[in-house]
């Protein structure tokens, strides 16, 4: 597939027919289009479907059968959040924390964290988990009903960038990011890690709301000024690669991905 530039016409035909991705891109003059080669191996596709279809419909060896076209041909999709995830199972793998406390990250990372650790997870919701090894505390992430210097490791995965905007009915703080990072640095131990990712851009920072938050970069060392970098990385949504910081996008409104691993003093 390719980025075709240019306006696209919001009338007629084309824009009723119009795929809801290139609906959104409309908005900025961009649009998506396949290539010829690409529609040669689609219609070639379909042809092999519609004959498989009929071999069973033939004989279906007792299933029962309808039509639930699917082309899902290529490279196997990878998103921001499997790097997102990556990168925070590399550092948690380089420590080997025997206590973890995770605010508001990706429910399936942590799932599979629970497969070999002990983890303590924050919800603002009152909820029970079914997993044996995992504490689920009613917490407000701001203000942490946890001791001082209690975890190996404290893992906060696409969740600081969303606090307190409104998005889940919450009150309203638009300092709670700064509190809450304030209160995972507090009940990390001297020499545990703390490992986030969020938001981040080379333009000024700005409010998509009440999505979220987009940081610039000294921003985030400002909310880490009380610990020592172990490692950080950017992601690049137009690249699909981690990129050196002078490579993250500097267009506004346009967001790429900070990954950072903290070690507290």
């Amino acid at each position: 597939m390719q980025m075709m530039g240019g306006p696209i016409s919001p009338h007629g035909k084309e824009k009723r027919d119009m795929h809801p991705v290139n609906k959104i891109l409309s908005l900025i003059g961009l649009r998506i289009s396949r290539t010829i080669g690409s529609l040669n191996a689609h219609r070639d596709f379909r042809e092999e479907y519609n004959r498989q279809l009929g071999e069973l419909i033939r004989d279906s060896k007792g299933f029962e059968v309808f039509r639930d076209f699917k082309y899902d041909v290529g490279s196997h999709p990878k998103s921001y959040i499997d790097y997102e995830c990556e990168f925070a199972a590399r550092s948690l793998s380089k420590r080997n924390p025997t206590t973890i406390l995770d605010v508001g990250s990706y429910r399936h990372f942590v799932i599979g964290l629970l497969a070999s650790h002990k983890v303590t997870t924050i919800d603002v919701r009152k909820w029970k988990s079914s997993l044996d090894n995992e504490t689920v505390l009613t917490s407000d992430a701001k203000q942490l009903d946890i001791p001082s210097n209690s975890f190996d490791a404290v893992v906060s995965l696409c969740a600081l960038e969303h606090f307190r905007l409104g998005r889940y009915g919450d009150e309203f703080d638009l300092d709670a990011d700064k509190k809450a990072f304030k209160e995972m640095v507090r009940v990390l131990k001297p020499n545990g890690i703390l490992v986030f990712t969020t938001t981040i851009t080379r333009t000024a920072p700005s409010i998509a709301f009440n999505a979220h938050r987009i940081y610039d970069y000294d921003m985030i060392r400002a909310l880490c000024q009380r610990l020592k970098l172990g490692e950080e990385e950017f992601f690049s949504h137009k690249m699909g690669k981690f990129i050196p910081l002078e490579h993250v996008s500097n267009l506004p409104a346009v967001w790429d991905v900070y990954c950072g691993c903290w070690i507290k003093r």
